[in-house]
């Protein structure tokens, strides 16, 4: 056989789909000395075979009996069993039929090539390994972009963790309160019809709302009395240094943490601060934090207080409703008490485990 390339088996993998003996024989015995070969006699049997099994490449013919070619391609490409796994294995069809609409049709379906009977060994070994390295290509780049990815990303929770331990590093509560109120936060998102996605974004973000106490002296922050009007106007400024620093970066994720930070303080009725907004004036995700670290902070134990009954906080979390707080939000965290008892009994037992929390776990 006549070809430029050296009789060496890869590793790569065909399934070659004939419903004729002879056919099958004869691209066995093109395509085996270089490459793996299984073989399916039917559309049926080849749909089963890869159930199992995932090829490189499909070379396919169109005329079988039974399943055609062309259903065979539209349930590898797009049915939910198959399709996650097999949707990117190039296909080429092997076919007797003339071009035009059966071309047409194929490539519509998902085929990356034609190959005409009849066959030319040089011609499938050359096409084979034409869409074989391709697709190896792009299999490589994708991994290559996922490990990419995957190291921003692992940078990207860093950062989250060091601004929210940042910002509470004189605090006297633990680390583990900004990660539960988060874990809130993902809850009311959630039940408010937030996707998973965003709602996993304002569990990332919100850890973050306090970043702006790193400009707040220590004689204030740690002051073991009630502070002074003049005081409690510095304290107030957090809100301003937070979004400040959180706007340095533009990516999604910090826009919605310096939003937070901003406006966390707000309150339904007007009377908070920094900017006395009223209403749905204020940003939504502003206002599901500020229900969640209010809940956390009321049952939480701090070195000035003991912890709140979960009885006594959905109270005052009730009562607030149309003055602290957005009303139609408090129905929503009242309705999922159940959820957020069992989000608290979960982060309490890592605290008691002294385990440090991971921004992983907000993440679908």
């Amino acid at each position: 056989m006549a070809n430029n390339q050296k009789s060496k088996k890869t590793d790569f993998s065909i399934l070659v789909v004939d419903d004729e003996p002879a056919n099958i024989d004869l691209l066995q015995g093109i395509l085996s000395p270089y490459y793996q070969v299984k073989v399916a006699p039917t559309g049926h049997i080849a749909l089963k075979v890869v159930e199992q099994f995932t090829p490189d490449l499909i070379l396919l013919d169109i005329m079988m009996p039974g399943i055609d070619g062309h259903e065979v391609c539209r349930q590898i490409k797009t049915s939910p069993e198959l399709a996650p796994r097999l949707a990117k294995v190039p296909i080429i069809f092997v076919t007797a039929l003339g071009q035009g609409q059966d071309e047409e049709k194929g490539f519509e379906l998902g085929a990356v090539d034609y190959i005409t009977k009849p066959i030319s060994p040089a011609l499938v070994l050359a096409r084979v390994k034409t869409h074989i390295s391709l697709a190896h290509q792009v299999r490589v780049t994708e991994q290559e972009v996922k490990i990419r990815t995957q190291e921003l990303l692992r940078s990207q929770q860093n950062a989250i963790s060091m601004l929210a331990a940042a910002g509470h590093y004189n605090d006297t509560d633990t680390g583990h309160h900004i990660w539960r109120m988060a874990a809130y936060c993902q809850c009311l998102a959630l039940a408010s019809g937030w996707s998973p996605e965003d709602a996993s974004l304002l569990a990332q973000a919100a850890p973050m709302h306090d970043t702006g106490k790193i400009g707040i002296p220590d004689s204030i922050l740690k002051a073991p009395r009630r502070l002074t009007f003049d005081e409690m106007e510095v304290m107030r400024t957090h809100a301003a240094i937070g979004y400040e620093i959180l706007t340095r970066s533009n990516s999604p994720l910090f826009s919605l943490a310096a939003e937070i930070a901003r406006y966390h303080h707000e309150k339904w009725d007007g009377s908070g601060y920094p900017y006395a907004l009223k209403g749905d004036r204020i940003p939504l995700s502003a206002r599901i934090v500020a229900i969640a670290d209010v809940f956390d902070a009321l049952t939480m134990k701090r070195p000035y207080k003991k912890a709140w009954p979960d009885d006594e906080a959905f109270s005052y979390i009730e009562n607030e409703s149309g003055k602290h707080f957005d009303p139609e939000l408090v129905t929503i965290f009242l309705s999922i008490r159940s959820k957020l008892l069992e989000t608290k009994a979960y982060w309490n037992e890592l605290e008691a485990r002294n385990e440090l929390p991971s921004i992983e776990a907000f993440i679908p």
